[in-house]
């Protein structure tokens, strides 16, 4: 019975949770950038009436079934943060998020307009550029732990920060890609300063966008977790480390223009196979 309610309380706590979180986060987001850019900016909770009004809009789309792809993105992102949260395998958390943003893509894919196929395969290119260094984190702390099990991860005596300091490094930098802030907002961008047209999204409205919405909430809330993981010894210093982060990414992406994807794509690599190939190899040679 223990073993059970360890299961469905953190899961229920991330589904209602998440998205209260998310929404929040977001809307700091938002005040955050008009202060750097000399605005007011909305109250925290813009997003949310952002999301309401949506969700009581019609949902015009091209193709019926584009929305099928929306809900089945948008479901995974929900799953994955799930299996997170219980504290389930990270490499299942990790492929089950690649397959949520595969959704997406083919969602983008599934629009009639040029700029949703052009942002669809710009989501394809920073899926291929943030996806090694991922893949090499869950590694760095396979190493460390000797398992991919989230609980056992977060049990560890040592907190992993210090001895992953490279790794940690590499996925600070491909979190700017995975979140979608500038320099790296290729695919679509959450604030209008950086293009009128909505790149994978520009098919989408009404619930289906309200939905792609809810689900940027989830998948934020997932990936703050695993910088989490990396100060995990100390509940308060994660947390915190966690929101240093995320302000970071907003100081990065008010303060950075768009670059083009050959220098997001060459960066993400050069810097997983520096920072966290680097790291991981001292580890091997301190064994």
């Amino acid at each position: 019975m223990d073993n059970i309610l360890s299961i469905i309380i953190p899961a229920l706590a991330f589904i209602i949770g998440a998205p209260l979180v998310g929404g929040f986060l977001s809307g700091a987001d938002r005040i955050i950038s008009a202060r750097m850019q000399r605005r007011v900016g909305p109250p925290i909770w813009q997003s949310f009436f952002d999301v309401f009004k949506l969700l009581q809009k019609e949902t015009v789309v091209v193709r019926p079934s584009q929305n099928v792809f929306i809900v089945f993105f948008l479901v995974f992102v929900i799953f994955t943060g799930v299996l997170f949260f219980t504290g389930g395998d990270l490499l299942l958390v990790i492929f089950s998020l690649a397959l949520a943003s595969i959704f997406l893509v083919l969602a983008g894919y599934k629009g009639s307009s040029p700029y949703s196929f052009i942002g669809a395969e710009r989501e394809l290119l920073q899926i291929m550029s943030y996806e090694p260094m991922v893949l090499i984190m869950a590694i760095a702390f396979y190493m460390v732990t000797d398992s991919f099990n989230v609980c056992e991860i977060m049990s560890h005596p040592v907190s992993l920060v210090t001895v992953l300091p490279g790794v940690f490094a590499g996925f600070l930098f491909i979190l700017t890609i995975k979140l979608r802030k500038s320099p790296f907002d290729l695919s679509t961008s959450h604030h209008a300063h950086q293009e009128i047209v909505k790149g994978v999204t520009t098919e989408y409205s009404g619930r289906a966008l309200a939905m792609i919405e809810i689900a940027h909430w989830y998948e934020l809330v997932l990936i703050l977790g695993f910088i989490y993981l990396f100060f995990a010894q100390n509940i308060v210093l994660g947390v915190v480390a966690a929101l240093a982060a995320y302000f970071l990414e907003i100081l990065v992406d008010n303060s950075t223009a768009r670059l083009r994807w050959q220098w997001m794509l060459i960066g993400a690599w050069v810097v997983a196979l520096i920072f966290g190939g680097g790291n991981i190899l001292a580890l091997y040679l301190m064994r």
